[in-house]
C-alpha cells in the first residue's frame, strides 16, 4: 500500500507542478503572438520543439519575421540567444570559436580557446544552406552531441541548447541542400506561410506606427529545463503509443505501407518516433492537459515526418508530394 501511496504523491506533484508550467508557457505563447502576428501555428511548433528538447528547421520565403520569430523568443523566454548568418565563405571555426596564441610579459607563449557564436542557449543559423557541407556539418554535430572538440580539448555547451535554423525554400544558386542525414537532426520542420489579410492589416498598423510592440520576458531557462523535464514525465496512454508506432512504421517502404508504402523511397528511422513521442507530450503541455490524444498525434505527423521521407521517381512523375501521402497515411489512424 506504502507503494501506491508514493505513486499517488508523485502524480500529485506532477499534476501541480504540470498546472503551473503550463500557465507559465501560455503566457510566454501570448508574449510572442504580441509580437508576431498571424503566425500561430508556427509559434505553437517552434514552443513544442523547444519543449521537447530539440531543433527546428524553419522554411519561408523572406520576409515572413523567421528572425524576429527567434530574438522574440530569445527575450519571452529569457535565453541568450545569437545569430549566425550563414554565408558561402563561413568557416567553422566561425561558428564553434578557435585557438589564438597568446603571450605572456615573461615571454611565455600557451593556446587560449575563444569560444564562438554557438556558446548560446538559443542559435539562430539564417540560411543555413547557404554554407559549405563541412560547416554546416560542425554546426549539425555540435547540436548532436551538445558538446564541441576543438584542438583534441572537450567544451560543453550551455543548457537548454537549442537551435532555429532557417531556409528559402526557393531554389538559388550558391545553396547546399542538407543531406538526409543531418535534416535528420531537426525534431520538426516548421512552415512559415504568408499571414492571412487581417493579420496583415494588423502588421501594417503594428509595425509602422510611432510605437511599435517589443518582446517582453516571460521565463528564464531555469523554468525552461524544469519544463523540458517535465515533459518527459507526463504518461503516454497505449492508444497514443500505438498511432506513432503504427504512422511512423507505415511511412517507411515495405508491407506496412500498403498500397501507400510503395511511393516511398526512403522513410523515418526511429529518431521520428522518438521526436514524435517527446512532441505529443510537450503539446499537450502547452494546452494544459497532462497527457497526450491521437488528435496530437495527427497535427504534429507532418512536421516531423515530411523533412524525414522522399518519394520514388515514379510517385514525383504521378505528381504526388510528401504531404499527400502523409494526409493518406494520417487517414489510418484518425
Amino acid at each position: 500500500m506504502a507503494g501506491a501511496d508514493n505513486v499517488e504523491k508523485l502524480d500529485d506533484v506532477i499534476v501541480r507542478s504540470a498546472e503551473q508550467v503550463a500557465g507559465q508557457i501560455r503566457v510566454a505563447r501570448d508574449a510572442i503572438s504580441n509580437v508576431i502576428f498571424g503566425q500561430d501555428r508556427v509559434i505553437e511548433n517552434t514552443l513544442v520543439t523547444i519543449l521537447s528538447g530539440g531543433h527546428a528547421l524553419l522554411i519561408g520565403v523572406p520576409g515572413l519575421a523567421k528572425t524576429k520569430l527567434v530574438e522574440t523568443l530569445g527575450i519571452t523566454l529569457g535565453l541568450d540567444a545569437k545569430r549566425i548568418q550563414f554565408t558561402p565563405d563561413l568557416m567553422p571555426s566561425d561558428i564553434l570559436g578557435a585557438e589564438v596564441l597568446d603571450e605572456s610579459v615573461s615571454g611565455k607563449r600557451s593556446f587560449r580557446f575563444i569560444s564562438g557564436p554557438v556558446f548560446a542557449q538559443l542559435l539562430m543559423a539564417d540560411e543555413i544552406n547557404r554554407a559549405s557541407p563541412r560547416t554546416q556539418s560542425a554546426l549539425l554535430q555540435a547540436m548532436q552531441e551538445q558538446h564541441i572538440t576543438v584542438a583534441g580539448a572537450r567544451h560543453d555547451l550551455p543548457k537548454p541548447f537549442h537551435v532555429l535554423a532557417t531556409q528559402n525554400p526557393l531554389e538559388q544558386e550558391g545553396t547546399y541542400p542538407l543531406p538526409e542525414a543531418q535534416l535528420d537532426r531537426f525534431l520538426m520542420e516548421i512552415d512559415v506561410d504568408y499571414p492571412d489579410r487581417d493579420a496583415e492589416r494588423r502588421i501594417l498598423f503594428e509595425t509602422t506606427g510611432a510605437d511599435e510592440t517589443l518582446a517582453k520576458a516571460a521565463m528564464n531557462s531555469e523554468i525552461l529545463i524544469t519544463a523540458q523535464r517535465l515533459v518527459r514525465r507526463l504518461p503516454v496512454g497505449d492508444s497514443v503509443v500505438e498511432a506513432i508506432l503504427s504512422l511512423v512504421r507505415s511511412a517507411r517502404p515495405g508491407e506496412e505501407g500498403g498500397e501507400t508504402g510503395k511511393l516511398i523511397a526512403w522513410g523515418p528511422g526511429p529518431r521520428a518516433s522518438q521526436s514524435l513521442m517527446l512532441a505529443v507530450r510537450a503539446r499537450a503541455l502547452l494546452d494544459g492537459r497532462l497527457a497526450p490524444s491521437i488528435d496530437d498525434v495527427l497535427d504534429l505527423a507532418e512536421p516531423i515526418l515530411k523533412h524525414r521521407m522522399a518519394l520514388t521517381f515514379s510517385a514525383r512523375a504521378e505528381g504526388r508530394t510528401i504531404p499527400d501521402v502523409i494526409r493518406q497515411l494520417k487517414t489510418r489512424i484518425g
